[in-house]
C-alpha cells in the first residue's frame, strides 16, 4: 500500500497522513508542518537553514549524501556551422555579412525609394483613368435634368 506523504515546509521531513498541522495564511498560502515544535519555530521567525536538524541546513552545509554519489555530466560543446540557404549560396551570405552597415542601409533606402516611386506612379495612373471616365460620363448627361423627370407639376 502506498501512502501519500507531504513534505514539511519548514524542516523538509515527510509528513504522513493523519499527522502534522496545516497553517493557511490570509493570502491563501498553505503551510504543512510536521508537528507543533516546527510550527512554533516558524511563527518565531527562525530560519530553517540555521537549525542543524532541518533539510535546508543539511543542503546549505553540504551534508547530503546523494550529491556526493551523483557525477557531473558534461555537455558536448555545439560548434556553429554556417550553411547555405535555399535562396542564397554560402558565398553570397558571407559577402553580405562582410559588407558595412552604411552600404546595407544605402541599398535598403534605394530599394524603398524605388517601391514608393512605383506605388506613386500606379496611384497617378489610377487617378488619371478615373478623371477621364468622369469627363466621359459628364458629357452626355448635360442635355437631361439630373432627376430624369421633367420639372413642374401635373397641370
Amino acid at each position: 500500500m502506498v501512502l501519500k506523504t507531504e513534505t514539511c515546509r519548514f524542516s523538509g521531513l515527510r509528513v504522513y497522513p493523519g499527522h502534522g498541522m496545516t497553517l493557511v495564511l490570509s493570502d491563501s498560502k498553505v503551510f504543512k508542518f510536521l508537528n507543533a515544535k516546527v510550527k512554533h519555530l516558524k511563527s518565531q521567525g527562525l530560519k530553517p537553514s540555521k537549525l542543524a536538524w532541518t533539510f535546508l541546513y543539511r543542503k546549505a552545509h553540504k551534508k547530503d549524501k546523494t550529491d556526493e554519489v551523483a557525477k557531473k555530466r558534461r555537455r558536448a560543446n555545439k560548434s556553429t556551422v554556417t550553411r547555405s540557404i535555399v535562396g542564397a549560396s554560402l558565398e553570397v551570405i558571407q559577402a553580405k555579412r562582410a559588407e558595412k552597415v552604411e552600404v546595407r542601409q544605402l541599398a535598403r533606402d534605394t530599394a524603398l525609394r524605388e517601391i514608393k516611386e512605383r506605388a506613386r506612379k500606379a496611384k497617378d495612373e489610377k487617378k488619371s483613368k478615373k478623371a477621364a471616365e468622369a469627363t466621359k460620363a459628364k458629357a452626355p448627361a448635360a442635355g437631361k435634368p439630373k432627376g430624369g423627370k421633367p420639372k413642374g407639376g401635373k397641370r
